[in-house]
């Protein structure tokens, strides 16, 4: 399967259906069709036989999914079957955050180390056995510990310098938090997370409402 053939849509809408099912499955739901989950997530019917087409033949007509059987492929497409190693690099408020997020290990999202050049930082106890390490040492770290992801969460004005050091480190992908597009060669994949812009397309959403019309003041 050629992933870059697959709509970036698309593979979002994955992860919000992986993370439905799981908690259908938790809740011993045994099957579900498009058209409830569609409803349970606020999309067409007809989006979710799309997006799921991409990848084969799931359900039957007239019986739905199994939610069990459906999750199960859905973290086959995803790549969460595996463990994947990550590190955070920046120990402010959003990384520590995520480091003690335990829903990133309960994903299959293994955070293997923290780095952070705050010399106040270095030697902090954290969790799972970790501590917050110099970023002088990210380089021989992240290829000791097998690490492929990296989180970015430092200041807008060195999150380039900080993927350009995972890069070097090897890094297979990078997830960026901080607010501004990175320039990354094309093997290295990237995910861009702007907290704001999901605030101002609120902000959008509630002034104009679903019409997209309204008073601009």
């Amino acid at each position: 399967m050629d992933s870059r053939r697959i709509p970036r849509p698309t593979i979002k809408r994955l992860a919000v259906y992986h993370r439905c099912l799981e908690n259908l499955v938790i809740s011993g739901v045994p099957s579900i069709s498009s058209k409830d989950l569609a409803e349970r997530l606020g999309i067409k019917a007809s989006q979710v036989r799309k997006d799921l087409s991409y990848f084969g033949e799931f359900g039957k007509r007239g019986v739905g999914y199994g939610t069990e059987l459906l999750l199960d492929s859905i973290s086959e497409i995803l790549g969460i079957r595996k463990k994947w190693n990550t590190c955070i690099v920046g120990m402010g408020n959003l990384g520590m955050a995520l480091a003690n997020y335990p829903g990133l290990a309960g994903s299959g999202f293994i955070t293997r180390a923290l780095f952070d050049n705050n010399p106040n930082k270095i030697g902090i106890p954290m969790p799972n056995d970790l501590i917050i390490e110099s970023t002088s040492l990210l380089k021989n770290i992240v290829r000791e510990r097998n690490i492929e992801i990296g989180v970015i969460t430092v200041p807008a004005n060195a999150a380039q310098s900080t993927a350009e050091l995972l890069i070097e480190a090897s890094i297979k992908g990078i997830v960026n938090f901080a607010p501004v597009r990175l320039s990354l060669p094309p093997e290295v994949r990237n995910e861009e997370i702007d907290i704001s812009v999901s605030f101002r397309s609120l902000a959008f959403s509630m002034t104009f409402g679903s019409s997209g019309r309204g008073r601009i003041r």
